[in-house]
């Protein structure tokens, strides 16, 4: 071993035990200390190069160090990095302008920071458009909507609002009770969601594709019968597109696959491409549910994250990434389904957000066998590997992995 390999293993192991010394313990100690990337390669501390396929957990949508978002972000923070909400900025409204464009109606934008943020936006709205107005109040002249309809094993996020929500008991639970009546149905199941949705109903909250759930997408139908559901009762529909949103699914949102409108949209993830940015989207009445000093973020829209969140949407467009997501999305799981090895059960999901089905609950030991051999991926569930890599993924780059895959599955049998 070199002076210079020393070196950098030293470093990877120091850095591992300060993070252990100086950060909270809630998410264990990670396994790599990652130094720099470029495009959808990282390296890490050791020099060890690996091929991205989680992007940040579907956040890196054009990747590492792309010249789109460096160029932004650069100009941006050396011109004006921070306002505050007590001052307008053009990008911000820029931003609300494009993304009401991309969803194709008049509404109206609420800037976060991420996506449990922009969950508990879409709560406060929904509630705060029940407690006031006729189509809130009884005939009595009391608040008639007083809960909310979420999915089993659905994830919208760890602050206490959002996960109120979160149909995870695991990390629900622990931190209950929640001033919030949440009722859960299982997720797919339109004759559970018909009878748990009365006129007393605010919202329903759903995943087009439950993503922390093991990239699992709703059956053909669920959304427009939800959306059928929402009409007939008066209850808003609203979208979690936190994981599927900024083209994931090879549209811009995974809800136009179905041609369902929602009342309210939550977006964050891959919408600054690595700089955190989270944005909730009401239609209709939502648009304007909020009154002056009813929400507030001091950091939301930030001209910075706004900036990179235009070239985000930019770059997709300019360099016709949709299509390109369905192409090589549809190439990764057509080679993963000709994999034959008694571990590989399948492949789910759309687009370049796919999860490796399994026969066994052995997705920690793949995830730990494919970074052994340079890949990157995600055990999101113990029998579910998640893969959402860069949108600029390369045909070659997936090719990449597939040949790699029947390797990574011996070394873990």
């Amino acid at each position: 071993m070199s002076a210079h390999e020393a070196e950098q293993g030293t470093r990877m192991s120091d850095l591992r035990k300060r993070f252990e010394a100086a950060l909270m313990p809630n998410y264990g100690v990670p396994p790599l200390a990652l130094a720099r990337g470029e495009g959808c390669r990282v390296w890490d501390t050791d020099g060890n190069a690996y091929l991205d396929l989680i992007g940040g957990i579907a956040v890196s949508a054009l990747g590492h160090g792309h010249p789109a978002l460096v160029q932004a972000v650069s100009a941006q923070v050396a011109t004006l990095a921070h306002t505050s909400n007590l001052f307008l900025h053009e990008p911000e409204v820029l931003l609300a302008e494009r993304l009401l464009e991309l969803l194709g109606g008049d509404g109206r934008v609420f800037f976060a920071n991420s996506g449990t943020e922009a969950n508990e936006a879409a709560y406060k709205l929904i509630r705060r458009h029940a407690g006031r107005g006729a189509a809130g109040r009884s005939h009595g002249g009391e608040a008639r909507r007083t809960y909310v309809v979420a999915a089993d094993s659905s994830f919208h996020g760890r602050t206490m609002g959002a996960l109120a929500l979160t149909g995870k008991a695991s990390i629900r639970e622990p931190f209950g009770p929640f001033a919030a009546d949440v009722r859960f149905v299982t997720y797919g199941s339109v004759d559970e969601l018909r009878a748990a949705v009365t006129g007393d109903c605010a919202a329903i909250f759903l995943e087009p594709t439950q993503g922390e759930a093991g990239v699992i997408p709703a059956p053909e139908g669920y959304l427009a019968a939800a959306r059928a559901i929402c009409d007939e009762t008066g209850a808003a529909l609203v979208l979690d597109e936190i994981q599927s949103g900024i083209g994931r699914t090879g549209t811009w949102f995974q809800h136009q696959h179905e041609g369902v409108r929602p009342d309210v949209i939550t977006l964050a993830k891959g919408l600054g491409g690595g700089l955190p940015i989270g944005a909730c989207v009401g239609f209709g009445p939502y648009a304007t549910a909020f009154g002056k000093g009813d929400h507030g973020s001091t950091f939301g829209g930030n001209p910075v994250a706004c900036a990179a969140a235009l070239a985000v949407l930019d770059t997709i467009e300019r360099e016709g990434l949709l299509e390109h997501v369905t192409k090589v999305g549809d190439q990764l799981a057509a080679g993963i389904e000709a994999i034959d090895h008694p571990l590989l059960a399948g492949v789910r999901g759309r687009g370049l957000w796919r999860a490796i089905v399994l026969t066994e609950p052995k997705s920690a030991a793949v995830e730990a066998a494919a970074r052994d051999a340079g890949f990157l991926v995600n055990a999101v569930a113990p029998q579910a590997v998640r893969l959402a890599p860069p949108l600029i993924i390369t045909p070659d780059e997936a090719a990449s992995f597939v040949t790699a895959l029947p390797g990574i599955l011996v070394a873990t049998s």
